[in-house]
Formats: structure tokens, C-alpha cells, sequence
């Protein structure tokens, strides 16, 4: 029967010997764990901020563009002709199963003005599903009604960079701002959103009713276009069928032919968005991979110092083959020196490794996200790493003929 804490023992006080020489060992391992959850850390802080992002523009997101046009042999890009009506967005919410709701979009800059205050923005009109395709919610106030929608009302929405810059500390509910010049009534203050993916501030925004942005703020040559349509599907499982519907009706409402080329375009940006978060994903598991290199370095190094270790013990194996030792005793006891090894390199490597990550986070500015599974999973692989690499002296030093060991100088 092995005796495990005697083992134990024996194994420290031979690294105790060589102190210098279990520290170098050591390095590797330490590396190695620390780099893997720094890697990891900064890794999965980058993919959890994407997430954000991507649910701050909303989930199971669609949008539908106006398509390209040819004049005079000359193709214009998308957008080059406004066919997308609000009458489009009420059938695509009405005929099409797998989408949720919609809102039509009309937008353009305008120059905001309150008081002796002004800030230029965008301005974009829709209705009251904005807040639904986009998960919005309020801050205060509430949202337009259907028939402020109807009567073009002069009524407006918020976003919280517009309600800092021209209000400041002033509560802007029933205030008066000017738009183009127009009066409008501030009915509510949307929640901040911050930034999107692509830097841009979403709170930097301002809602109208549809109807009074085609009236008096952006009017359009055809009554009823808009420049957009925002599409929420029911389900992320229903967002390719919901692209297919809204393509099929589309087509048949713009009376296109089979031969002819869709005039609108279709975008999937949640799936868009998802791609970005899984690159990001992969991104983590490359640098975590590469990092994890240095765990196995760390390995090779303490095998080749394990089998020094055991030439220069050979006597000492000896002795204690001689004394009734079992060739099990002896590799035992090297496996567990290795093991030594390996774990007080992981133990100090994890703490290096959420020190570094912290230290980036504070003076990169990075997001990071330490989690419990990344520690248990460098801390036990370097254990593994330990006995694994430690396996082979120490099965070298168990094959010794006691006799031999003991000649040995």
C-alpha cells in the first residue's frame, strides 16, 4: 500500500534541494496558465461586448431597403429609387407568419433647437413599433399612440444625447423643441442604448410620427414612401422563412416577373451581427490554442528536468529499492514530484493571469471576462500537463536494477 502523504513529503523536500532549479521548471507552466487566462479573459470580455451590442440594436432583426435602378444604361446603387411604402410594411406584418411586427423608417438630418441650446442630429419618423423591433423601452414619458400616427401629430421621442446636450438637467417631457424649424412636443425620453458595433451613438436620435416627417420635415415626391422598413421576426429559427415571405411578397406587390431582379434589398442583421459574435468566438479559442502551446513547453521542460532529476537520484533509487521499496513506490514518488510542479506553476500562473487581465482592463481600457471555467480549466490542464510529462522518468526510474543503482557514481 502506498503511503501517499509520506510520498508527499519525500517529493518536497527533493524539490526543496533544488530550489533554483523547480523554479526554472516551474516558469513554463506559469507562463503558460497565466497566458491562457489573459487569452481567455480578453477573449470572451470582446465576444460578451458584441453581445451587448448586438442586443442593443434588437433581436431577430430584418431590415428592407429600396433597390437599385437602371437609367440610361447607367445602375445606380441601392436606394437610387423609393418604391417602399408604409402600405408595404402593414402587409408584411399582416401576410407574412413568421414576422412579428413592423415599422416603416423615413429619416434624415435636421437641426434641433431648444431655447438658446442647439444640436444637429438625426431624425427619423416611424410609429409606435419602434420601441418593439428595436427593444426600447422609455425612460420616461410614453410612446406615440395610433392617432398621433394618423393626424401627423407634432409629437416627439428622445434620445438620452440629445435630452444632455439641449436640456442638461431639465426634465424635457411636454417641453417645445424645434425641428427644421417645426414645433414639436417632447412626449418621451428613450433608455440609453450607447454605442453600436460600428461606433456609432444610438442614443444620438430623435422620433416623429411617420406621417408628420412626410408632411412638414421630409417630404417625399410619392406620398407613402419611406426610405426603409425595420422587420422583427417571431423567433431566431423563423428569420430565414420570414427573409424568404418578405422577398415573395414583396415581389408580388411590386408586380415584378420571374425574369426580373428584386427593386428592393432584404438584410438579415441579426445574422450579420451573430457571424461577428461567433468570429469573435473562434478569435478566443485561436489565442487560448496558442497560448496553451506554452503549457506544453512548460510540460516538455519539466520532463527533461525530471530526468535529469533521476540520474542524479540514481544511487538514492537504489538505496531504496534495497531497503524494500516497490518499482511502484518509486514512480510514484517522481509523479507526484512532477505533479508538485505543475500545480504550484498553475496556482501562481492563475494569479498572474487575472492580474494581467485586470491590468489591460485598466490601463487598455479592454473588456474582459474572467470566468471560473477558464481558471478550473488552466489550473487542472497543467496538472495533467504535470502528470503526463512526469509519467516517463518517473517509469524510467521504477525499471532501475537496484543492484546497478547502487553502483552508480
Amino acid at each position: 500500500m502506498i503511503n501517499i502523504p509520506s510520498t508527499v513529503k519525500i517529493s518536497l523536500r527533493a524539490l526543496r534541494v533544488n530550489k533554483m532549479r523547480s523554479a526554472l521548471t516551474m516558469l513554463g507552466i506559469i507562463i503558460g496558465v497565466a497566458a491562457v487566462i489573459t487569452m481567455l479573459a480578453v477573449g470572451r470580455g470582446a465576444s460578451n461586448k458584441i453581445s451587448e451590442q448586438i442586443a442593443t440594436v434588437g433581436s431577430n432583426l430584418i431590415i428592407v431597403l429600396p433597390g437599385s435602378t437602371t437609367t440610361g444604361g447607367i445602375r445606380l446603387g441601392s436606394g437610387a429609387i423609393q418604391n417602399l411604402t408604409r402600405a408595404d410594411a402593414d402587409a408584411i406584418k399582416n401576410e407574412c407568419s413568421s414576422v412579428s411586427t413592423t415599422t416603416p423608417v423615413l429619416n434624415g438630418g435636421a437641426q434641433i433647437v431648444y431655447g438658446n441650446q442647439n444640436w444637429a442630429t438625426g431624425v427619423y419618423g416611424t410609429d409606435e413599433s419602434m420601441v418593439v423591433v428595436r427593444d426600447w423601452t422609455l425612460a420616461a414619458g410614453r410612446n406615440f399612440n395610433d392617432q398621433e400616427i394618423r393626424s401627423a401629430a407634432k409629437v416627439c421621442i428622445l434620445g438620452q444625447t440629445i435630452v444632455d446636450n439641449l436640456f442638461g438637467n431639465d426634465d424635457p417631457i411636454h417641453k417645445a423643441i424645434r425641428i427644421k424649424k417645426v414645433p414639436f412636443t417632447v412626449i418621451g425620453v428613450l433608455e440609453s442604448k450607447g454605442q453600436s458595433m460600428m461606433g456609432q451613438d444610438q442614443d444620438d436620435v430623435i422620433y416623429v410620427p411617420v406621417t408628420v416627417a412626410q408632411r412638414n420635415l421630409f417630404g417625399r415626391t410619392f406620398p407613402g414612401t419611406v426610405r426603409s422598413i425595420m422587420v422583427k421576426a417571431k423567433s431566431t429559427e423563423e428569420l430565414n422563412r420570414a427573409e424568404t415571405q418578405i422577398k415573395e411578397l414583396l415581389r408580388q406587390r411590386h408586380r415584378l416577373s420571374p425574369t426580373q431582379e428584386d427593386d428592393f434589398t432584404v438584410r438579415n442583421l441579426t445574422q450579420m451581427m451573430q457571424m461577428a459574435e461567433q468570429a469573435s468566438r473562434v478569435m478566443a479559442l485561436l489565442l487560448a490554442a496558442i497560448a496553451g502551446v506554452s503549457l506544453l513547453v512548460g510540460g516538455i521542460g519539466i520532463m527533461n528536468i525530471m530526468l535529469v532529476s533521476v540520474t542524479e537520484r540514481t544511487r538514492e533509487i537504489g538505496i531504496r529499492m534495497a531497503v524494500g521499496a516497490k518499482s511502484w513506490d518509486i514512480r510514484t514518488q517522481f509523479i507526484i514530484e512532477a505533479l508538485i510542479l505543475s500545480l504550484i506553476g498553475g496556482l501562481i500562473g492563475v494569479l498572474l493571469g487575472i492580474l494581467a487581465a485586470e491590468l489591460l482592463s485598466f490601463f487598455a481600457g479592454w473588456t474582459i471576462l474572467i470566468s471560473t471555467y477558464s481558471i478550473v480549466l488552466s489550473f487542472g490542464f497543467s496538472g495533467l500537463v504535470g502528470i503526463f510529462f512526469g509519467f516517463y522518468p518517473a517509469y524510467k526510474a521504477s525499471l532501475m536494477n537496484p543492484i546497478d543503482a547502487l553502483r552508480h557514481e
